[in-house]
């Protein structure tokens, strides 16, 4: 057993627990009921902390410090593997099959069965010399910076000649190059000498003393290049990446074609295909071309890698496609399948809900690798909402029996049976199924699509019905996204999806919907006193940590390293402020309520209204002053939509129940059923059937992933569309949806 005695750690109260090793053990319950913090921020971030500390003192000051989680007791843990949504890796060097144990394998066998046979794998990798493309250097593309796109020419450098983030004028980047000596600040990049402009952006290193500290001086646009342009551009912040995209122009390779390599890799053959054109397939083409080869045992081990693609309805990525690409979703897969090839066993696999972004058809697969994790001997920990990764536990452990302050209690430990029986609202919902609707909303007008060939589409044409709840389904990588974010005319349309917001780590969600404000002015009409003291940002801060409530060693090599501001104890404000009460609360203690709690708390109008909100949109949970970059990107889609206004015609969400609790939906699909009552067309890309069943029209692409699908396969009604699985029709979504 996993013995856990005590933990307190966020909203959970003492709980006591003991865990089964060896078994598959799923956790359940409304979002923000204290799942996470038992699995995620007690029981695995322990046995990391314990792993930090076998390391030697000297590695150790090297790593960021991890503190003990809030518990009275924490035993029996083993080693624990997180496998998170996080993306796998913003290096732009980093593909599907570098980030598995494909590509090696891949590698290993044009080398021993290549024609010619060059014997050495290192040939075929794009990150060696002896491999890469000598144009591109490995990369496939070609990028150049504009000088002038960089540089403003008629200005100086103290007049903020460099235009690009983090350059600004007074920054350390700016000062290397104003105050190194080498270059006039005063003068006008436009008076520089032709010596002295290509010292400016293409000077090479050397060294320069700036304040007595060593540095090396090196021209604009190599550094730049080297800091960002070695980096996937897709995974980049939304500030960066415009500033990227606005200096640099990207083509593909001429010398290489994309495939990276050098010709030499690129000439050897096997099967009559280079290693290019095998790492371009997609995965279950390429499995299909091992099979003509000879039995040996390097395709054998490369087959059955593929064959976990497959397993995991990721048949449809290619060994080539950037890591930062990968949705959250697809990310988690990948490691599945990394991990599935391991040589390790006994240790724990923390799972953080793998089933989102999965279409029904697919969450089976998920779950025979779960269970093919569990019996190598390992503990598997699952948070998880759907019914289906439940039923396949051999422990259930439900969180409750509320969110946040009303959360952080086991209400059940047991099997599936007994969580029908138990009373919760995780077990109410369990047999509480959407109906399909009878009486669907009649379209007002359509939007027509023609000939829609983005990524795998293949040709498609399609209306898409107005004044309606419409939902877009198929299995992951039928071309959903591809058709609504690719070919819907974007004029008169507001895309709510779950990419990061943009904002600085001060963000939190009173700043983003603009709540604060409201609560800044009531502050300082209750206490006679301006509003700007009641801003983390402003005159209120805490000197020491500048209102951040921590202080931040971000040190390049590793990691930054976070500690809890001494001086104000974490409360961001100075002792002054928090002297200063609205109803016996100081604005600390705001920061510190729950969306819930504020609700109960605030009677004023502005602010209530935004706290329905996010009521509505499931967020009761979270706190006023959690930081954004927090949020899971479910909640971070339900936090815009919080704060959409209704003044575009049509929205679209993108799998919005995306983290949402089966109580949860009920409430999301009645905020959805609302903008359309307003008159407002919504398109949602979602795989729930309860929405799907409640949606006013389904468009259905497939049938397959990939190359297998692209295609239209329904366009109608629930109603119609679970009449024409009944009729043999090829969609897996209509197939689903009729067995409930």
């Amino acid at each position: 057993m996993i013995r856990v005695r005590g933990a307190r750690e966020n909203n959970l109260k003492s709980v006591d627990i003991d865990i089964p090793k060896r078994r598959l053990t799923v956790f359940t319950g409304v979002s923000g009921s204290g799942k996470s913090s038992l699995v995620f921020g007690t029981i695995a971030a322990e046995s990391r902390r314990l792993i930090d500390e076998t390391y030697e003192v000297f590695v150790q000051n090297f790593m960021p410090s991890q503190p003990q989680p809030d518990a009275d007791e924490l035993a029996g843990l083993t080693p624990a593997i997180i496998v998170s949504q996080e993306q796998l890796g913003a290096n732009v060097r980093s593909t599907v099959g570098t980030t598995t144990d494909a590509y090696s394998v891949l590698r290993a066998l044009f080398a021993n069965l290549g024609d010619p046979v060059l014997r050495s794998p290192l040939r075929f990798s794009f990150n060696d010399p002896s491999g890469m493309c000598p144009t591109c250097e490995g990369l496939g593309r070609r990028s150049a910076i504009a000088a002038e796109r960089l540089v403003d020419f008629n200005k100086s450098l103290n007049e903020g000649a460099i235009d690009f983030p983090n350059y600004n004028v007074g920054g350390w980047y700016w000062k290397l190059y104003a105050e190194s000596g080498l270059l006039d600040p005063d003068k006008k990049i436009a008076d520089f000498s032709a010596d002295e402009r290509d010292l400016l952006l293409h000077g090479e290193e050397r060294k320069v003393s700036l304040g007595g500290v060593n540095l090396t001086f090196e021209g604009l646009i190599p550094k730049i290049a080297k800091s960002v342009l070695t980096k996937d551009i897709e995974s980049m912040k939304p500030g960066l990446r415009a500033a990227v995209e606005r200096i640099a122009t990207f083509a593909v390779c001429d010398e290489c074609g994309g495939s990276r390599l050098n010709q030499l890799a690129n000439s050897v053959r096997l099967g009559g295909r280079s290693i290019g054109e095998c790492v371009s397939m997609q995965v279950d083409e390429l499995d299909a071309h091992l099979a003509t080869l000879p039995v040996n045992p390097l395709v054998k081990k490369l087959r059955d890698e593929l064959a976990g693609f497959m397993s995991i309805g990721l048949g449809y990525l290619s060994l080539d496609r950037p890591a930062g690409t990968l949705s959250g979703g697809e990310a988690q897969r990948v490691k599945m399948v990394r991990h599935l090839s391991s040589a390790l066993t006994d240790v724990t696999y923390v799972f953080d809900e793998p089933t989102i972004g999965l279409h029904p058809h697919d969450v089976q697969r998920m779950n025979e690798l779960l269970l093919k994790l569990r019996d190598k001997g390992n503990t598997v920990l699952v948070v998880e909402h759907k019914p289906e990764v439940m039923a396949i536990a051999d422990q259930l452990v439900d969180m409750g029996p509320g969110a946040g302050s009303h959360g952080g209690e086991i209400v059940y430990q047991g099997d599936m049976t007994g969580l029908r029986k138990s009373g919760t609202r995780t077990g109410d919902h369990l047999e509480q199924r959407q109906p399909v609707k009878e009486s669907p909303r009649e379209p007002t007008g359509w939007i027509e699509i023609r000939d829609a060939r983005e990524h795998n589409l293949q040709g498609v044409d399609v209306d898409v019905p107005k004044g309606v709840l419409v939902s877009v389904t198929g299995v992951a990588g039928s071309g959903k996204s591809s058709l609504i974010h690719g070919c819907l005319p974007t004029e008169g349309v507001t895309f709510v999806d779950q990419t990061a917001i943009r904002g600085s780590r001060r963000s939190n969600p009173a700043t983003y919907t603009g709540m604060l404000e409201h609560i800044r002015k009531v502050f300082a009409k209750a206490t006679g006193t301006k509003p700007a003291l009641f801003s983390a940002n402003s005159e209120g801060a805490c000197p020491d940590c500048k209102g951040l409530g921590v202080t931040i060693y971000d040190l390049s090599f590793v990691a930054s390293v976070e500690n809890v501001c001494e001086t104000c104890d974490g409360k961001q404000f100075t002792a002054e402020v928090l002297e200063l009460k609205l109803r016996d609360k100081s604005i600390a203690d705001v920061m510190a309520m729950s969306v819930e709690e504020a609700a109960g708390f605030f009677t004023e109008k502005p602010i209530r209204a935004i706290l329905e909100r996010l009521i509505d949109v499931g967020l009761s949970y979270i706190k006023l002053g959690q930081r954004l970059n927090s949020l899971s990107g479910g909640e971070r889609q339900r936090l815009k939509l919080a704060i959409q206004t209704t003044d575009t015609p049509v929205l679209v969400l993108d799998e919005p129940t995306s983290g949402l609790h089966m109580a949860d939906v009920d409430n999301l699909i009645g905020l959805l059923n609302r903008f359309v009552d307003s008159g407002h067309t919504v398109i949602v890309i979602e795989h729930n059937l309860d929405v799907v069943a409640q949606s006013d029209w389904v468009i259905d692409l497939g049938p397959g992933a990939g190359q297998e699908g692209g295609r239209l396969v329904f366009s109608g009604t629930p109603a119609d569309l679970v009449e024409h699985a009944r009729q043999g029709g090829a969609s897996l979504t209509g197939k689903h949806l009729a067995q409930r």
